[in-house]
């Protein structure tokens, strides 16, 4: 069965305003991972389509911060994870049931950065 990340979009990921430390590289290998993948913001739904179809990257939903519950009741998974930036992230991901993570603490739970190269490592969380 397949996980669930949930991205907040400013603070988080590299495009948002303020840019966060997730990538759309980093983004684009979760997926491939066979993550489902979207983003949970405060933006609307349309600017948040349009922001990953900019950088062509398909997501499965594209949700209001306050609509984590109809993502969980919407997707099967194994596990539903929620990255944001802020204590109103976290709340919202924790009463909806999804384990939640800041910016920096997600690049080290999903992703690992290497020293000897700009790209980035990933490892599949919590492989068998």
């Amino acid at each position: 069965m397949a996980k669930l990340i949930s991205f907040d979009i400013d603070g988080t990921l590299e495009v948002g305003d303020p840019p966060g430390t997730i990538t759309m590289e980093m983004v684009r290998r979760a997926k491939g991972l066979g993550y489902i993948i979207g983003s949970c913001s405060d933006r609307t739904v349309s600017n948040q389509q349009r922001i990953w179809a900019a950088h062509d990257i398909t997501v499965a939903f594209t949700v209001l911060k306050h609509q984590l519950k109809l993502v969980k009741a919407t997707f099967n998974a194994e596990q539903y994870y929620h990255i944001g930036d802020t204590n109103m992230d976290r709340q919202y991901a924790e009463r909806a049931g999804f384990e939640f993570f800041y910016p920096d603490t997600a690049v080290d739970h999903f992703w690992i950065s290497t020293c000897s190269s700009s790209s980035v490592r990933f490892l599949r969380h919590n492989k068998q």
